[in-house]
């Protein structure tokens, strides 16, 4: 007997119960982030395969050894940078495009940058699907891009070994970072929020929570030599 394909009140119900059951538990309380998370489908951004998992407390795999982070991830992401409606925010690492979306909804204007050009590719479609205009996918390499901008906010979708200078440069005074640091597999999620030179020594670090996600691109530690 063929199982039924999961239908859009499915998915509405499934929603639900991942705002309810995962997010919020993991203190996610911002009513504007909850809502974000509530509304935006986010089956349109995974792909058929896996759309049956788009709820599911799991990380899904994209091309090229990429994940979709977790939805309790997104959800403390999204909380931990307070985000106004008139807040410009520039995102590493776009992947599925659906943080990409949330950032879009919550934010002025979104800058996504990502290094693989499919992932690229496909996240505009489905955020042009959406609707969501605000929100301008770069085909770029963050450790080779230039830009003399200011952020309001930067959320990192990839973890670092070290936290670069260079990003808390990209932050407006008082802008807010937030990123996952550290070895494998003990590593810390962090909110940075910059001082008024925007340099790690004038900045105030708060530790989040741990966890454990794949590096970004150029970020991983050097191999240690043991002898």
């Amino acid at each position: 007997m063929k199982t039924a394909p999961m239908t859009t009140l499915d998915y509405a119900k499934a929603r639900e119960l991942m705002v309810e059951q995962q997010v919020r538990p993991w203190d996610v309380l911002d009513p504007r982030v909850l809502d974000v998370l509530a509304g935006l489908p986010r089956e349109a951004f995974v792909a058929e395969a896996h759309r049956n998992l788009a709820y599911t407390d799991i990380a899904l795999p994209l091309a090229h050894g990429e994940f979709m982070l977790k939805p309790v991830l997104e959800g403390r992401a999204l909380q931990a940078l307070e985000l106004d409606p008139t807040d410009d925010v520039l995102e590493i690492g776009t992947g599925s495009g659906f943080l990409s979306a949330c950032l879009g909804r919550l934010a002025r204007e979104v800058v996504s940058l990502e290094i693989h050009a499919d992932l690229a590719a496909t996240a505009r479609e489905r955020l042009a699907a959406q609707s969501i205009l605000n929100v301008q996918v770069v085909d770029a390499d963050v450790f080779s891009y230039r830009t003399d901008r200011r952020f309001n906010a930067i959320c990192v979708t990839g973890a670092v070994a070290e936290l670069p200078a260079q990003w808390l440069q990209w932050l407006q005074p008082g802008g807010r970072l937030f990123v996952v640091r550290g070895r494998s597999p003990a590593m810390e999620a962090i909110r940075v929020t910059a001082g008024e030179r925007n340099e790690v020594n004038a900045s105030r670090i708060q530790s989040l929570f741990e966890t454990d996600l794949p590096y970004l691109v150029g970020a991983a530690p050097a191999p240690a030599f043991e002898f």
